[in-house]
């Protein structure tokens, strides 16, 4: 048996808030494929468990099935590299960026729905942070580098959060393509975003109450009954604004790393650091 028996071919890397849950969701609706929920984070958090555990991930796949992961605190990890070259050497690899500025907010967004934090925008984003991630997340520049210097450059697939808004059926058959699959794009699961900042919720204090029903609350998920009484109490997160000067110098705080990240990609992002667009 060889070290990479019953193991991925292939690894979604991240980066987080920028649409990897969505591809996930794609390539888990693909027959060929066989991808395990929840995310494994075992090149990054999980690492200690040891190869049985992360091999015992994938076992129900079918024979025949494509084998891969997706774990989105990859990319900015700094070991994950490293580790990924020495026990998946031929991984084909996923990369999906997003706009750092608006990648940092949204992360700011998801753990504020969670209740993890509860300051201003501006509490976070900025140096000094409890929460260094907000700011690291989005040094891709930096983080491909890194990955580049364990991987040649044709195992890595560079995809654009803008490039799944223009044309979502397009990037899937890129990604299919990139990880040895034969091109499917799911209409049943279509463009909707998944993990949305703006899905109603119910109030963090009633979910945080009813946090340990929720394995029982899964089946009735869908149903018209529990979506109607769900319905009475759900409602949009209400976010604090990005003000205009923090988005300034977060998009001055990235503009020597898109710089980077441009000439190792051979994309134009400049319009990453337009202070026009508005966060999502």
């Amino acid at each position: 048996m060889t070290l990479t028996c019953g193991l991925p071919s292939f690894l979604v890397i991240g980066a987080v808030k920028a649409a990897t849950t969505w591809i996930n969701v794609q390539l888990q609706d693909h027959p060929d494929i066989f991808m395990p929920n929840p995310e494994p984070h075992f090149f990054s958090t999980e690492f200690d468990r040891g190869l049985d555990h992360y091999r015992s991930l994938f076992a129900p796949a079918a024979p025949g099935q494509l084998v891969g992961e997706k774990s989105a605190d990859y990319f900015a990890h700094r070991d994950a590299p490293a580790r990924v070259a020495a026990l998946l050497p031929s991984a084909r690899l996923v990369v999906q960026l997003r706009n750092p500025v608006e990648r940092a907010y949204s992360d700011y967004k998801m753990l504020f729905r969670r209740g993890t934090i509860r300051g201003r925008p501006e509490e976070y984003l900025r140096h000094g942070s409890e929460q260094p991630r907000f700011l690291e997340g989005g040094l891709y520049g930096r983080h491909l580098h890194r990955w580049l210097e364990h991987f040649p450059a044709d195992q890595l697939h560079v995809l654009l959060y803008e490039d799944v808004r223009e044309n979502a059926e397009e990037a899937v058959t890129g990604v299919c393509r990139h990880i040895g699959a034969e091109p499917r794009y799911s209409e049943r699961v279509g463009t909707r975003p998944v993990n949305d900042g703006a899905a109603q919720l119910l109030p963090l204090g009633m979910r945080q109450l009813l946090a340990p029903l929720k394995p029982l609350a899964q089946p009735l998920r869908g149903t018209a009954g529990f979506e109607r009484i769900r319905g009475l109490f759900a409602k949009q997160v209400d976010y604090p604004p990005l003000r205009p000067d923090t988005r300034a110098w977060l998009a001055d705080y990235y503009a020597r790393d898109v710089e980077q990240l441009q000439s190792l990609i051979g994309r134009d992002l400049g319009h990453w650091l337009e202070l026009r667009r508005v966060a999502a």
